[in-house]
């Protein structure tokens, strides 16, 4: 009996005492219980990963969305400032076509009565004019009859 035998014998017993002890399946259940939780984990990370996308998929269609919103007020926007740029040219020319018209009635007023000053004056020395022919040649009572019954008609086709 060498150590070789006596090794073989110590390893038999070791043996023996490991399943006398079940020692093996403790192992295989502390292993299965690893390899569960492990299983769990996986499982875990998985349903984690697929909410992760979800968010990711959500964010990302809320973005696209934001995106399409800012274009759309931009574009509102730009169609407001048009219609007020147009509304501020139409009104702007509607002022200026107000104040030219009344610019000229202003002129065409200051013309009559220009015109119709120009015409009184003319009339008052065609008055002192005759006025003073007559005085001339006509004696004093005929000429002041004659000279007030002209006046009074010159003045009544005035007005």
């Amino acid at each position: 009996m060498d150590a070789t035998f006596w090794a073989l014998v110590a390893l038999i017993i070791f043996l023996a005492v490991l399943v006398y002890y079940k020692v093996p399946g403790m192992m295989n259940q502390t292993l299965d219980k690893r390899a569960e939780r492990i299983r769990n984990e996986l499982e875990e990370a998985r349903e984690l990963r697929e909410e992760a996308q979800q968010l990711l998929a959500e964010y990302q269609r809320k973005r696209r969305e934001a995106e399409q919103e800012a274009e759309e007020l931009v574009a509102a926007a730009k169609r407001e400032a048009k219609i007020i740029v147009a509304e501020a040219k139409s009104k702007t020319e509607e002022y200026v076509t107000r104040r030219t018209a009344l610019a000229e009635q202003k002129i065409a007023q200051a013309e009559r009565d220009a015109v119709n000053e120009v015409r009184a004056r003319a009339v008052d020395v065609a008055i002192a004019a005759a006025g003073s022919i007559l005085a001339e040649k006509v004696d004093g009572k005929v000429s002041g009859t004659l000279f007030e019954n002209s006046l009074k008609e010159v003045k009544s086709k005035l007005n």
